[in-house]
């Protein structure tokens, strides 16, 4: 999948005419726009357009609001852009969770009902713990599993998220059993695994930066093909003997029919903030890759994602179709 994001993003940045591309300016039909996320204060997508927004705004000359809109793992986030007026005035912060939600709960308003806009990164998962825990890699957490099965309690953000996913083919990977303590976002996430109720936490660089410049919590696997370079002494799961291999998108939806020249001016608004240098020093820090997609990219690449979670869950007998 990860040579299929790549490829598209290099087909669309030579093909979009990335400098010839309408702007997110002036002839925008709003001077004020919301993008909304199902996590909470703190989580990973949360994270993701507080900052986002710090560095469209001068790009795109329009005022930005984030708007954490939580419940039913996403569901009531998904329901909201639904029934949202398909004007350019709303998006949607959108992960591997809101295909999940959709197939897992089968909410009565789906991803299907949103119109992808873009994608822009790839935002790899990781393993942590606090900085005095025992464990030193995902092997000693798996170590233990099999001799206290159920005891090791393992923090994920909703229900239906790619790190709740990610740990039931650990457990089937390593026949081991685990409790999955879910939260409302990755910020919870990381709370729970500072006051002990979780053993180790899975989530992202972004949503843990606070905490890992104070030395609080410490990173003992990447769900990655390679180790990141910005943590060169991590260790992927593929060396520790686990094969396990995540990789979470991160974009923007928005509402069924959105007009062409929103959809341009948000592909040309998302190209040219990847390219910003302060930007980059920020999502760099947090290892986040960029995979810009357009419009008709994004579609394909989610249909596809989509098609290979009902595959997943089939085979771990979550789902029966």
């Amino acid at each position: 999948m990860i040579s299929k994001i790549k490829t598209a993003l290099l087909v669309g940045l030579t093909t979009a005419g990335f400098l010839a591309q309408p702007a997110l300016a002036a002839n925008y039909p709003h001077k004020t726009v919301k993008l909304v996320t199902h996590s909470s204060p703190g989580g990973g997508t949360d994270v993701f357009l507080r900052e986002l927004i710090k560095h469209l705004t001068p790009i795109t000359g329009v005022t930005y609001v984030v708007e954490n809109v939580r419940g039913g793992a996403g569901a009531k986030a998904i329901a909201y852009l639904a029934g949202s007026p398909a004007d350019g005035s709303v998006f949607y912060g959108t992960t591997p969770s809101y295909i999940n939600t959709s197939l897992l709960s089968k909410p009565d308003k789906t991803y299907e009902d949103l119109d992808p806009v873009v994608n822009l990164f790839q935002d790899p998962q990781i393993v942590f713990v606090r900085a005095d825990s025992p464990y030193k890699s995902l092997k000693d957490v798996v170590e233990d599993a099999k001799k206290r099965p159920n005891q090791v309690r393992v923090g994920v953000s909703t229900p239906g998220s790619l790190d709740r996913q990610v740990m039931e083919q650990l457990k089937a990977e390593t026949g081991t059993e685990v409790t999955i303590i879910t939260h409302d976002g990755g910020g919870d996430v990381m709370l729970s695994v500072l006051n002990g109720t979780s053993t180790v936490g899975i989530g992202e660089i972004g949503e843990l930066r606070g905490q890992l410049d104070a030395k609080k919590i410490r990173l003992i696997t990447t769900y990655t093909d390679e180790r990141l370079p910005q943590f060169a002494d991590v260790p992927t799961a593929k060396e520790q003997g686990i094969n396990l291999v995540v990789r979470k998108f991160r974009g923007l939806a928005g509402p069924k029919g959105l007009p062409r020249d929103i959809v341009a001016a948000w592909e040309d608004a998302a190209q040219k903030v990847l390219q910003d240098p302060k930007f980059k020093a920020v999502y760099e820090k947090d290892a986040l890759i960029p995979s810009y997609l357009n419009q008709e990219q994004y579609g394909k690449f989610l249909a596809g994602f989509a098609q290979e979670q009902k595959a997943f869950f089939t085979k771990y007998g979550i789902t029966a179709e």
